[in-house]
């Protein structure tokens, strides 16, 4: 019985030394740095109109680019097939070359996807074999896993529904999916890695809770994100280039004619007057998130929460008071993600605290 006892404390042990919870979080993080550069290339395709430039969705193919003069010829047929170009960039007269530009954005975008899919799952595959993964964490992998390969479907839903003749942009609806899936999955893969490096610190730490105020912070934070893609998605940033008035009024002129429901959905005035107000109810739950981190003992949280929302809203009164300027607007989303990034770090300092 000793003996027996003896051996199933060394094997456990054996188990345990195989444990890498370090490597673990630096891997999940650096597929986070992966999907923030995601989220900038996807601002940039946006702002460029660059989305519906690929017709088709070929996940292993697609990987490679046209390499012949009639390869290309043949897939700017094809886009020369759908409303956008009919409407806007054939009546503006798109060359060739003009099209090579916005295909490689979104040809771009696509790769990363690919990238970032694999980047998640050979490591994913390799800790497994190798017994790296503490118990408890494969269900959360798993689910990082298939938010990643629901993001690639929800970008495909996108870019079809604004492949016709009738329309000249991707639905915003499918805009905000996609851009709000890639935030949750950031949200995911930073808490996960937090966790991790906890655990590496204290074999006996739990993980962090999602408690009250990260849920009232995180609705709080999800409406300021929705209204932003919806924004982007009817190019409402447009609606006005002054800040603070709207077409020098507090609150612009709404068109109400088909209803509340479709004005608080569809109706770019309202939407971008939502977007800009609603930031300051935003700002007012990360101030309290930030100070109770803070007094919780992590002052970096607190301090890169209050940078990331800071830089933000300069970001986006200089967003509209350019215009909308396309590095600005791709800098907007960028350090939008990065506030995702400084909302969960400082989410799960409060979690850890409870």
């Amino acid at each position: 019985m000793v003996q027996q006892a003896t051996a199933a404390a060394a094997g456990s042990a054996g188990n345990d030394s195989l444990i890498r919870p370090v490597a673990l979080a630096k891997w999940l993080l650096f597929v986070a740095l992966l999907v923030v550069v995601m989220v900038a290339v996807g601002g940039i395709t946006r702002v460029t109109e660059s989305g519906l430039s690929i017709t088709e969705w070929k996940p292993v193919t697609g990987a490679l680019p046209p390499l012949t003069e009639a390869q290309w010829q043949a897939q700017f047929e094809r886009y020369q097939e759908i409303g956008e170009y009919r409407q806007i960039n054939g009546p503006a007269g798109m060359t060739l070359a003009d099209y090579k530009f916005i295909f490689f954005w979104e040809w771009f975008h696509r790769l990363l996807g690919r990238v970032i899919g694999l980047a998640f799952a050979l490591p994913f595959a390799w800790f497994w074999i190798r017994g790296a993964i503490p118990r408890g964490y494969k269900p959360r992998l798993f689910a990082l896993l298939a938010l990643g390969g629901l993001q690639g479907v929800f970008g495909w839903y996108m870019v079809r529904s604004g492949l016709s003749a009738e329309v000249t942009d991707v639905s915003h609806f499918w805009l905000s999916i996609h851009l709000l899936t890639a935030f949750l999955t950031l949200a995911g893969l930073v808490w996960t890695a937090l966790d991790l490096m906890a655990l590496a610190r204290d074999r006996a730490a739990r993980p962090a809770r999602f408690g009250t105020m990260a849920l009232i912070v995180s609705v709080i934070l999800f409406v300021q994100l929705l209204l932003g893609a919806w924004v982007a998605g009817l190019n409402a940033g447009l609606a006005s280039d002054s800040w603070p008035l709207m077409q020098e009024r507090f609150f612009p002129e709404v068109d109400w004619s088909h209803g509340v429901g479709w004005a608080f959905t569809h109706e770019p005035f309202l939407l971008h007057f939502l977007h800009r107000w609603w930031a300051w109810i935003a700002v007012g739950a990360l101030i309290v998130l930030a100070g109770t981190a803070k007094r919780g003992g992590n002052r970096p949280a607190s301090v890169a929460l209050h940078s990331a929302f800071g830089i933000q809203i300069i970001l986006g009164i200089a967003t509209v008071l350019t215009g909308v300027a396309l590095w600005l607007a791709v800098l907007h989303q960028l350090v939008g993600a990065l506030l995702v990034c400084a909302t969960a770090w400082a989410a799960h300092a409060v979690g850890r605290r409870a």
